[in-house]
């Protein structure tokens, strides 16, 4: 399960001259390069090694980049985003995004700022460090809450992890050590809201089964014979995203930390998921012919990207990618959602 956290941006504050001597060796670089990108990318396999972190899936860094590249994602366009390195002694030990999402702030009417991407060695004080820096860059733009992770929204990877440490995170779900909690705690963040995951076996002795209430109206609701499933159309891809895009911001409008997707940046996520998704866990349902919800399950691509390792598709992952896909036995409900007027 994982965590969001927030604090309210304050204002800064002084430092005695013990603390500055203290502080020297530390310095946080605003990454405005693309060597200081491609550090800031790197950063994780610096953090995490396979002996002390097996649960750890390396990410795959073409994905990493697209989730960060404010000119050619469209998130980008109703949000900026800056980042930021901490660097002891020249080397890279902490990494951090400050976030403005308009859309959400817009949607919400308030004034919430926000921080993802965080990655940071046991080091209280560069953890400290980043979280000011972040801070004093949402707040300088007039927000006055700081609320994260969020990789870069609740799009994507968002939480922090706080326990279930033992268990392999699923494709786009956060994994990090214990530690972290302590890290962003002792930075002044208070929880503000619980993510939760569930595990379903689909077969032996513990399989997944619905609550005999719930599949008596369920059986009831197919009796009138106005419910009609069907696997997405990916043949007709363009259409077929417009239809779920209308479902999507119909049916999620109330979940907490929504905000309004444009069709710009959900046919940007669907281009992703056409290529790893399979159309018999893609499903559309339809009321007398109107689409009224649809539920993906991914397959958990995790498996295939820490058997890649390093992150880079050349000049093997990508054959190592392909040959995991018909192994993969485990998946996650990515999305699933219906219109209020058919629930």
């Amino acid at each position: 399960m994982a965590g969001g956290l927030s604090r309210s941006c304050s204002a800064s504050f002084g430092v005695d001259i013990t603390d500055y001597i203290r502080q020297v060796s530390l310095e946080i670089l605003s990454v405005n390069s693309s060597r200081d990108l491609r550090r800031f990318i790197d950063l994780p396999w610096r953090i995490y090694n396979q002996a002390d972190h097996p649960q750890w899936v390396p990410p795959l860094r073409i994905a990493v980049r697209d989730a960060l590249d404010h000119k050619s994602n469209p998130f980008y366009r109703t949000a900026d985003r800056q980042l930021f390195l901490a660097m002891r002694n020249g080397n890279a030990v902490g990494r951090i995004a400050a976030i403005e999402n308009r859309a959400h702030n817009e949607f919400h009417n308030d004034r919430v700022g926000f921080f993802g991407f965080f990655e940071c060695r046991e080091d209280q004080e560069a953890a400290d460090a980043l979280f000011s820096t972040a801070e004093g860059w949402l707040r300088a733009r007039g927000l006055d809450t700081m609320r994260g992770p969020m990789n870069p929204s609740t799009n994507h990877e968002c939480g922090l992890l706080v326990g279930g440490f033992q268990w392999h995170p699923m494709i786009m779900t956060t994994w990090n050590p214990p530690y972290y909690a302590s890290l962003v705690e002792n930075a002044g963040f208070t929880k503000a809201k619980d993510l939760l995951a569930y595990f379903f076996p689909a077969e032996g002795p513990r399989a997944f089964q619905l609550p005999d209430r719930v599949r008596l109206l369920a059986e009831r609701a197919l009796r009138g014979k106005t419910l009609t499933f069907r696997e997405l159309d990916l043949k007709n891809f363009a259409p077929e995203v417009d239809r779920c895009w209308e479902i999507y911001n119909s049916a999620w409008e109330s979940n907490w930390g929504f905000f309004p997707m444009s069709r710009e940046s959900f046919l940007h996520e669907a281009q992703v998921l056409k290529y790893i998704v399979n159309p018999r866990f893609a499903l559309m349902v339809e009321v007398n012919g109107e689409p009224a919800g649809f539920l993906i399950i991914v397959p958990d691509f995790h498996h295939a990207y820490k058997a890649i390792g390093n992150g880079r598709l050349l000049p093997t992952g990508l054959f190592k990618l392909l040959r995991a896909k018909p192994r993969l036995r485990t998946g996650r409900i990515m999305i699933l959602g219906v219109k209020a007027e058919y629930r």
